[in-house]
């Protein structure tokens, strides 16, 4: 019977110091494939640009004695999971893990980070797929920290992976994106988040009189405002691991009237508008998480570990 197969991705490149790490995370779960992006590809999405050529060379390494099959592919990093899956890989991947990543993903910037859209590409081939992202300053976000300590992350990456492969994922999640505190250690817990409704970063002017063209950004300044329970407050104050089930299906979470209506008179003559509040309401419990009971024919993730906030286990 053949070892899970495991395909590895980021959004940083096939020499981030990061994507070795994940791909020794996972080596003792199964057969591991690298398929990454030939540079850097951060603030890339789920994005497939037609200016890539797709161009394949090899780029295996050895990790812990055992040589590690990997490619660097001139695609983005949803591109270079698509190439992973259709392409390269001997038979269909079990799971992906994108990561590990420079810097944070939380929030509402998640849809603009590589990391996830990577992961996103994966759970829309109906693979189970982990975003690990760590927390490092702005000026490390292209390049990485040489002072890194990945073994947190390492750690969780390790355990995740594990669940993920004894255990489908409930019905409506798609991803987890787990995101590390720099100080996090082994032992550092993890707990359960919903995504932050705030910026992690701000866009600022970019600066035309030394040449800049393109915005920059900056951390927010107020963590503390951040939802109880939200990835940024756990991370940025609480300084737990965040790790957030993400879903494909980006339809709000809201009641909604889908009788078949009729474009109203006064959309075009000008007159009182139907008021938006009566098409829309807010349902009795604003809990994102499914019903357990609501599954599709799985097993049922969230009696595992899911529900429950703990630490990584040994």
């Amino acid at each position: 019977m053949d070892r899970p197969l495991i395909l590895v991705t980021n959004d940083d490149g096939i020499d981030s110091a990061g994507l070795w790490a994940l791909a020794e995370a996972v080596l003792p779960l199964g057969e591991v494939l690298v398929v990454a992006p030939d540079r850097q590809w951060s603030g890339g999405g789920r994005s497939m640009p037609k200016n890539v050529t797709g161009r394949i060379r090899p780029a295996s390494r050895e990790i812990d004695g055992q040589r590690v099959t990997g490619f660097a592919v001139d695609a983005s990093p949803a591109l270079a999971v698509d190439h992973g899956v259709i392409e390269l890989a001997p038979r269909r991947p079990d799971l992906v893990v994108s990561g590990i990543n420079f810097g944070a993903n939380l929030g509402i910037e998640v849809t603009i980070s590589g990391t996830v859209g990577a992961a996103l590409e994966a759970s829309a081939f109906g693979i189970p797929a982990l975003a690990v992202s760590l927390e490092m300053g702005a000026d490390h976000h292209l390049t990485g920290d040489a002072k890194a300590d990945y073994a947190a992350s390492k750690a969780i990456i390790h355990h995740l992976a594990e669940m993920l492969l004894d255990h489908r994922m409930p019905h409506d999640i798609d991803v987890l994106n787990v995101n590390v505190p720099a100080t996090a250690t082994p032992r550092t817990r993890w707990r359960l988040t919903r995504l932050s409704r705030h910026r992690y970063f701000l866009p600022v002017p970019p600066d035309r009189a030394s040449g800049e063209g393109r915005p920059g950004y900056r951390l927010i300044e107020n963590v503390g405002r951040a939802e109880p329970g939200s990835d940024i407050q756990t991370l940025m104050v609480d300084r737990m691991i965040s790790v957030t089930p993400l879903s494909l299906d980006l339809t709000s979470r809201v009641a909604m009237d889908v009788a078949p209506r009729q474009l109203p008179e006064a959309a075009v003559s000008g007159g009182p508008r139907e008021p938006l509040a009566e098409l829309f309401t807010w349902p009795a419990s604003s809990s994102r998480f499914p019903d357990p009971g609501q599954g599709n024919g799985r097993s049922d993730l969230s009696k595992v570990a899911l529900e429950t906030v703990t630490g990584i286990t040994d």
